[in-house]
């Protein structure tokens, strides 16, 4: 796939995962394996090129230092996470379970990309 269509893909999967939050039915862990996802997506644009594992493994990185960071509790990063686009980016509270939505989130999409996207692009 090219930047554009892994871009667009990065877009719907917000779309996708800020409409999912209005549904109670949804468990929260769908969002957070979304985010992995979307991030995901967002290495594949930024770093267009690299195999579909050193994306996974950017993207898995990235999610699990979001969620370190949360355990930081300075005055001016938490006053960033009372802000809407704060609370969607940087989360507000680390949870391990996120860590293991974040994984699946990874999996399910390098496994999408790898043998689904690549036989199609």
């Amino acid at each position: 796939m090219k930047p554009k269509h892994y871009l667009l893909a990065a877009l719907c999967t917000i779309i996708l995962g800020l409409s999912l939050r209005k549904v109670s039915l949804v468990p929260l862990w769908i969002g957070d394996a979304l985010y992995a996802v979307m991030i995901y997506f967002g290495a594949r644009v930024i770093f267009y090129g690299i195999a579909t594992s050193t994306a996974a493994i950017i993207a898995l990185c990235w999610c699990y230092a979001v969620e370190c960071l949360q355990l930081v509790q300075q005055p001016w990063l938490s006053h960033i996470r009372q802000t809407l686009p704060g609370r969607l980016i940087l989360g507000q509270g680390f949870l391990w379970s996120d860590l293991v939505a974040y994984a699946a989130g990874i999996v399910f999409v390098y496994l999408i990309d790898q043998f689904i996207l690549k036989k199609k692009g």
